[in-house]
């Protein structure tokens, strides 16, 4: 079986290895063009194209595939099945239909449910209790296709946007491998449509949503604040300072005080009040620093021992 693989981010890597080690031959591997990173902002591979260079792979990466002379490039390596996770670009009709079985995708969400962009951080968002990962069937719809093979996984209360997605990269890999196993055995896969009711999306994140409004119960900045640890990270304010918040807990505590008041500075924490219960503030950065904890915090705000409600 010949295989394109089609990813970008550091969830792909696992994929594109099951790929490797299943038997089958992977004749390409498509990303997205280099990017401009870190504090220079020069040009960096993703973490597929550097997996696929170090594979001695060969490596494709246009803008579009849109056009007739990259969809040749592709049809050029006569594919039997295109595998896609978290590429970042749009396959027009013309590219599903190029490799003889379709094309497969890993979704790290049980579909339908967080179709889209962002479906690890908004299942935390939304206090989901568990995600997962569909093999899908790709079709022209934003992650409509029927779903042939799925892995779920609870949503812990310590689970964040980083340690959800490391448990989801590798369960996506091992579901892609049941996929591929079966296949090249000779099975024909059971392709279950997607039902119409329980249909969300997963919208892209936005910085914006990072900055906690304290009018908001606190169970649901907890939320926040986990999804997106490690990106783009909660800001909020403590005692007029703005801070990043790393890691906090909700406590389900009644109060008078006005939404964002420091109710309790400690080592074990800062206790903020919120338009439902506490918020506790365990690890936190200032600005221009690292990441820290509340008692190293305390000891470079002594006042706020005293300053608390």
């Amino acid at each position: 079986m010949r295989i394109v693989f089609a990813g970008t981010p550091e969830f792909s890597v696992p994929c594109l290895e099951a790929c490797r080690a299943s038997g089958a031959q992977v004749v390409a591997v498509y990303t997205q063009p280099d990017r401009p990173a870190g504090r220079g902002r020069k040009l960096a591979p993703s973490p597929v194209k550097q997996a696929a260079l170090d594979a001695g792979l060969p490596v494709e990466q246009p803008e579009t595939l849109k056009s007739a002379e990259a969809q040749a490039t592709l049809a050029g390596y006569v594919p039997d099945l295109m595998v896609v996770v978290a590429y970042g670009l749009i396959l027009p009709r013309k590219v599903l239909a190029i490799p003889r079985l379709g094309c497969w995708n890993v979704h790290a969400s049980l579909l339908p449910r967080w179709r889209g962009a962002a479906p690890i951080q908004r299942a935390i968002l939304a206090g989901d209790a568990e995600s997962g990962v569909d093999l899908m069937r790709m079709e022209a719809g934003l992650d409509t296709g029927p779903v042939l093979l799925e892995r779920r996984t609870p949503i812990g209360p310590d689970d964040t946007g980083g340690t959800l997605h490391d448990r989801l990269s590798m369960l996506g890999a091992e579901v892609l491998a049941e996929g591929l196993r079966r296949t090249l055995a000779g099975e024909a896969l059971v392709a279950t449509p997607q039902p119409d009711e329980g249909v969300t999306y997963a919208h892209k994140l936005d910085k914006a949503e990072a900055k906690l409004d304290f009018a908001r119960p606190a169970i649901e900045l907890e939320r926040t604040v986990r999804a997106f640890d490690p990106w783009p990270v909660a800001e909020g304010q403590i005692a007029g300072e703005n801070v990043r918040i790393w890691s906090a807990r909700a406590v389900d505590r009644p109060h008078g005080a006005e939404p964002g008041t420091l109710l309790a500075a400690n080592r074990d924490g800062f206790e903020l009040a919120c338009g439902e219960g506490v918020l506790r503030v365990t690890a936190l950065q200032r600005p221009g620093g690292k990441r820290i904890s509340a008692a190293d915090y305390l000891n470079a705000r002594p006042e706020l021992r005293g300053a608390a409600k």
